[in-house]
């Protein structure tokens, strides 16, 4: 009886070749757009001190959806968390030289990332994600920009303005709503939870949750009337720069406003933005926003305001599958095959594959000579490899080889000096 294989984790995924080529290409769609605004990439530990996310994330994901370790060292007083997002980490690694780097800070980062949640349609236990941040500039004009940095990426995939609209929101400007309501300041931050999944629920839900929350049936029906309002202009100086800078960056027509963008992380102090497919047909392509206090929270002696956002590539792909745009990928790394003929010839194929790789041309070798060469062109057959170099006794006597092009079935006999010209044709 067959052993049965054991399965990976719930949430988890294997990356074949074929999808590690697709990871591959996102991450330099990302890197491509990243560079050309003059980010730099960076990197932190998958592993923290659970501390360094208690108070600063999004109070679901760190009490629901957090991957918690337990300290085995008695010593140790923090237990570690696997990192569920990244915005915590960046701050301490800031406050950690805040005084050796030279601001304002553009950095980008690409890696993995965990939460125990429901493995569902684009959402995973491990996801891979795209983090960008500018800090240390305190503007409206920062803002429009890391805005724009994600409008470009989605662009570079394919998307277009009549498929996603990216909604922003000042956090600031609704707090003054809530204070011309009547809501206390001890209720803001729970309103705007409440408020962040207005969207998701009905009307009549909503205003229940506002009721258990607190909220009278006066106030409830003001802040849904509030949440309706699209006219900031001669109340936001902050949001009139914000869309007047987008305009001039000629993304105004991927953008609107919407109050009822709140975000779930409760370090974001002013602009909140998310990208959203307009067939609502799933969650955020990408979302962000301002943070003010972060690196003062984590340590920091100075209080570097910043701005950032952050793509998963599960909603990325899913959202290109919709609307059957995902890129046909190869993933091979090699189009030529350098065939064994015998024994007797197996130390003159693997001196021809390795001129042609000192020469920059990836090869890949067959190594089993008692192999039929029939059977090594079906193999290359079967990967879709283009070419392939035979040498046999004929060609190894006179110092030539055989290129056989696979998809036409024409072959060539060349000069072994001309190989690596003729083959970078």
């Amino acid at each position: 009886m067959a052993k049965k294989i054991i399965e990976p984790i719930k949430g988890t995924r294997d990356f074949y070749p074929q999808d590690q080529a697709w990871q591959n290409w996102l991450y330099n769609k990302a890197r491509i757009v990243s560079q050309s605004f003059g980010y730099q990439e960076y990197e932190g530990p998958v592993l923290e001190p659970f501390s360094l996310y208690a108070a600063k994330s999004s109070e679901e994901i760190i009490n629901k959806q957090s991957f918690v370790i337990s300290a085995k060292n008695k010593t140790v007083q923090d237990n570690l968390i696997l990192r569920p997002e990244l915005t915590p980490t960046l701050a301490r690694m800031v406050a950690s030289k805040e005084y050796q780097l030279v601001f304002p800070l553009r950095w980008w980062s690409w890696g993995r990332f965990f939460r125990y949640e429901a493995p569902q349609k684009g959402r995973g236990r491990e996801f891979y994600q795209w983090n960008l941040d500018l800090l240390g500039q305190d503007c409206p004009n920062a803002d429009a920009e890391v805005i724009t940095i994600g409008i470009r990426f989605l662009s570079s995939l394919g998307f277009t303005s009549n498929e996603i609209v990216v909604k922003v929101n000042d956090r600031k400007y609704l707090d003054e709503k809530l204070k011309i309501i009547g809501i206390a300041d001890r209720k803001k931050l729970a309103v705007f939870r409440l408020i962040d999944k207005k969207d998701k629920v009905s009307t009549s839900d909503f205003q229940a949750m506002l009721s258990e929350e607190g909220l009278t049936k006066l106030q409830a029906q003001d802040l849904c009337l509030a949440l309706k309002d699209t006219d900031y202009s001669g109340e936001s100086a902050w949001l009139t720069e914000l869309f007047s800078s987008l305009s001039d960056l000629g993304v105004d027509d991927w953008v609107e406003f919407d109050q009822t963008i709140v975000r779930g992380f409760d370090y974001y102090t002013d602009t909140v933005f998310e990208a959203q497919s307009k067939n609502n047909q799933g969650r955020a392509l990408f979302g962000g926003g301002r943070y003010q206090n972060l690196v003062a929270n984590v340590g920091g002696r100075r209080n570097i305001g910043g701005v950032g956002l952050a793509v998963g590539d599960m909603m990325i792909r899913e959202a290109l599958a919709d609307l059957n745009c995902l890129p046909i990928l190869s993933s091979l790394t090699a189009q030529v095959l350098v065939t064994v003929f015998n024994e007797e010839l197996f130390r003159h194929s693997l001196l021809v594959a390795d001129q042609l790789r000192k020469a920059g041309i990836n090869i890949e070798t067959y190594l089993d000579y008692q192999t039929p060469l029939a059977k090594q062109l079906d193999y290359a057959n079967k990967k879709k490899i283009t070419k392939v170099i035979i040498i046999g006794p004929e060609e190894a006597v006179v110092d030539k080889v055989t290129i056989k092009n696979l998809s036409s079935g024409q072959q060539k006999l060349v000069k072994q000096k001309d190989l690596i010209s003729e083959l970078k044709k």
